[in-house]
């Protein structure tokens, strides 16, 4: 492996930290008070609208993970939490937890061809996985691979051409249809014997290959240590675009590839801080706020702009912490409030994974998880609580008291569909909550969901509804509110099981 920062640690500790977390003057005595309605106030809409605008600006190119622009984005989150006046709460005084994410990818000298055609691997034909592979093979077409189609073709040491085709069944999105259809098919065609299998996007397959297939470029990330990482020698498994399917069917054709995976390590950081308690014992406990800065950074452009500033996915959640964060400072709660923003969590929830396996506070403090992902988008009557349900919900207690938050403030129309075990986007297993609600930590996650703009440079600050996401921030403060003044912590549900 190849570190790309040496000493990374110890060198953006010294310099970012020394910078921003300085020092807290002594905080005024808070008021006893079990009342949030004054404290609520310091929600603002015009706070929330200048804070989101700030960091979904150009100035700090999409924040994509693992980079010098989320490392950047991150100082600037934590000047604002220094502003407010929070006290750090990451390592060693500082507002920051520092951990490696590794990356695993093809290296720029990796070839692949068919026939007389150069496929640049990850740009005219993408590469499902980083893998050594030196592979020269006769390539054999054998349409949408039928029974009938491949009892005429014997495709052992050969490489397979093949037709995607097919649709899902309703209670599958079809991008994880064309995932697993791609893994399993070609799984039955190795096991035969095929050296590698190049499949040929269809319609649908095609809009897949266009707007996804910038995340293969990049390769795989992951902790250090993660299976996904580890450098692999295998065969080949290749999505062809749409128009490949001119020219893959010629006979007589060759297959070569000359794939070659390189390793390395780049420093991501979490933002932690603190609201200590008033009680002299419950505030040894935690109400942990949630979120993450980092989205997808500079990628291919889409109608001349390829900055992908992330303003819902999550600027949203990121300005909500900060209002939240005002609040709090205002009037503090009988638990402490802890605010933990999650770095990489476009890498695969990284930051939490990190966070939840190595906190700066007890883990047994954490007496609840409230994640804000996404929450500035579509109807603005209507928001979805995910983790309300089963097999979800691992805290009925937790649950019952954002839902009273709900009516007592905002009052949204609740969709549970989202939450639902059936639901083709799997959303509830793709935030920050998840790690904590995995570990038995009553965990619910706030959002307005999913919408066309999701994943390309048209997800900006001028698209948000700020009305909404204001809402949207007082509903998740008074949840917090209740669950940090409450005698009881919130109870664990019995027999808490996810799907998967």
């Amino acid at each position: 492996m190849k570190p790309l920062f040496p000493t990374t640690k110890t060198w953006l500790t010294a310099s970012l930290a020394l910078a921003l977390a300085l020092p807290l003057h002594a905080q005024k005595k808070p008021r006893k008070t079990s009342s949030a309605s004054g404290a609520e106030s310091a929600i603002r809409e015009s706070d929330i609208k200048r804070d989101l605008f700030a960091l979904a600006d150009d100035h700090f190119r999409g924040r994509e993970g693992g980079t010098l622009d989320e490392l950047k984005a991150s100082v600037w989150l934590a000047d604002q939490i220094r502003a407010i006046g929070l006290e750090p709460a990451g390592d060693d005084g500082t507002y920051f937890q520092f951990f490696h994410l590794q990356r695993t990818r093809l290296t720029k000298a990796s070839r692949l061809s068919i026939g007389t055609h150069q496929l640049r691997p990850n740009q005219d034909a993408l590469v499902f996985a980083p893998l050594n592979a030196a592979v020269q093979a006769p390539l054999v077409y054998v349409g949408r691979g039928s029974a009938a189609e491949l009892a005429k073709v014997d495709v052992k040491g050969k490489a397979v051409a093949i037709q995607f085709s097919g649709n899902p069944t309703a209670d599958m999105s079809f991008r994880r249809f064309l995932s697993a259809t791609l893994r399993d098919k070609s799984a039955e065609l190795l096991k035969a014997g095929a050296v590698a299998v190049a499949w040929v996007a269809d319609a649908r397959a095609q809009d897949i290959y266009e707007h996804w297939g910038h995340t293969y470029e990049r390769g795989r990330y992951g902790l250090p240590g993660d299976p996904n990482t580890k450098v692999v020698d295998g065969a080949p498994i290749l999505l062809l675009p749409q128009s490949a399917q001119s020219w893959v069917q010629q006979a007589g054709q060759q297959f070569t590839a000359q794939l070659q995976v390189e390793s390395f390590l780049y420093p991501s950081v979490n933002i932690v801080a603190r609201v200590p308690g008033t009680d002299a014992q419950l505030k040894n406990e935690n109400v942990l706020f949630s979120t993450h800065q980092d989205h997808d950074g500079v990628r291919h452009a889409v109608a001349g702009d390829s900055i992908w500033n992330g303003a819902d996915d999550n600027a949203t959640g990121c300005a909500a912490l900060l209002a939240i964060m005002r609040a709090f400072k205002q009037q503090p709660a009988r638990r402490s409030a802890l605010f933990v923003y999650h770095g990489a969590e476009e890498r695969g929830l990284l930051g939490s994974r990190y966070y939840a396996a190595t906190p700066t506070v007890p883990k047994e403090s954490i007496v609840a998880v409230l994640n804000a992902e996404m929450m500035g988008r579509n109807v603005p009557d209507s928001a979805a609580l995910l983790g309300s349900i089963p097999p979800h919900r691992n805290s009925s207690d937790l649950v019952n008291l954002a839902l009273a938050a709900n009516q007592q403030g905002p009052k949204f129309k609740l969709d549970q569909k989202w939450d639902l075990a059936s639901h083709p986007e799997g959303w509830y297993f793709r935030s920050d909550h998840l790690p904590y609600a995995r570990l038995g930590i009553p965990a619910v996650m706030y959002t307005s969901w999913l919408h066309p703009d999701y994943h390309t440079p048209k997800d900006e600050a001028s698209r948000i509804d700020y009305g909404k996401l204001t809402r949207m921030t007082q509903w998740m403060y008074l949840t917090g509110w209740a669950v940090a003044n409450r005698d009881a912590r919130p109870a664990p549900e019995p027999g808490f099981r996810l799907e998967r």
